[in-house]
């Protein structure tokens, strides 16, 4: 028989916990899409203007320090620190990244697969062996009109593979809005969230199920964005918004009205809601932790991370990144 996927709304100890407000800090940062801990445990984020920042938090989650430590000339989105000091980054017009933050080089580790251009890299994680696992959200649409991907549900979405001294191969097709992506604690699969479905999905790296797919969490309460791994081996996950109703039924409707529907939203760009919502997600699909704040200052958040006893978050839109704890 089919192993069923969890449902989000299904799982008995996922009870709601309050966030509250946050302190907002590093202000000058504008768009901290990624937000990810280097071994020294200061935090790392990519802006809109190609500024790849570390900022160093004080024992009362003030801001004690925050420099540039490198310019990728795009768009950086997703990045994952390696064990040797360097810095992976998805860069949503240049493709996947290798930066020197001691010295802000730069350099191009891939930009197309099987002929065809990153156009819209999004998030990386490393395994053990030094084999990078990477997104790319869309083949349709860049980073600037990723709202018309999402109502559109073009499922041009991939997950791509490099290992090391290789060349980036394609591990998945036609995903829905592919974003965070991050490694099993044992690396026994990569989960995937696909924001346009709602649902985290895995693809299995090793044991009898190697080679296939499945679903991990579906029916998220919102769109999930990027993933990032717990102390305890549990997945975080940051959703970027509460989930509508209308793009659920748009999802349903013809693929000529879903683009139809797309062009007055592509005009008028409606403001995020003020929820922020997370959830701890552990490896078998069942919630561990459920935070919830509805009325926020900080909208949009698209990614988080665990900052010892804190939670770090980071927006596409906002400035600056917010501390809970």
């Amino acid at each position: 028989m089919p192993r069923r996927h969890r449902s989000s709304t299904e799982v008995a100890d996922g009870v709601v916990e309050p966030l509250p407000r946050p302190r907002i800090v590093a202000r000058d940062a504008r768009g901290p899409e990624h937000v990810a801990l280097d071994g020294a445990g200061r935090i790392l984020t990519g802006t809109a203007d190609g500024a790849i920042w570390r900022l160093t938090l004080s024992e009362t989650a003030g801001l004690a320090r925050a420099e540039v430590i490198a310019e990728t000339g795009g768009r950086p989105l997703g990045l994952a620190p390696s064990p040797d000091g360097e810095l992976l980054v998805c860069d949503a017009r240049r493709g996947l990244l290798r930066v020197d933050p001691r010295g802000g080089t730069v350099d191009v580790l891939a930009d197309e697969v099987d002929g065809v251009p990153l156009r819209f890299c999004s998030n990386v994680a490393i395994s053990a062996d030094g084999t990078f696992y990477f997104t790319v959200s869309s083949r349709r649409y860049g980073l600037e009109d990723w709202l018309s991907d999402i109502l559109e549900d073009t499922g041009t979405g991939q997950l791509l593979r490099l290992r090391p001294g290789g060349e980036p191969e394609v591990l998945r097709n036609g995903l829905r809005f592919a974003n965070g992506v991050a490694l099993a604690p044992d690396e026994s699969f990569v989960a995937v969230a696909e924001s346009g479905a709602r649902r985290i999905s895995r693809h299995w790296l090793t044991g009898p199920r190697e080679g296939t797919d499945d679903t991990l969490v579906a029916d998220l309460p919102g769109y999930p964005d990027n993933l990032s791994q717990g102390a305890d081996g549990v997945f975080w996950v940051a959703l970027a918004g509460p989930r509508e109703p209308l793009v659920d039924a748009l999802h349903h409707a013809s693929p000529a009205l879903r683009r139809a529907a797309s062009i007055p939203v592509r005009k008028f760009r409606p403001h995020p809601r003020p929820t922020v919502r997370v959830l701890a997600i552990r490896p078998d699909g069942s919630v561990a932790r459920h935070l919830l704040r509805r009325r926020s200052p900080y909208r949009m958040a698209t990614s988080v991370c665990e900052h010892g006893s804190r939670l770090v978050l980071g927006s596409l839109l906002e400035r600056g990144i917010a501390v809970y704890g």
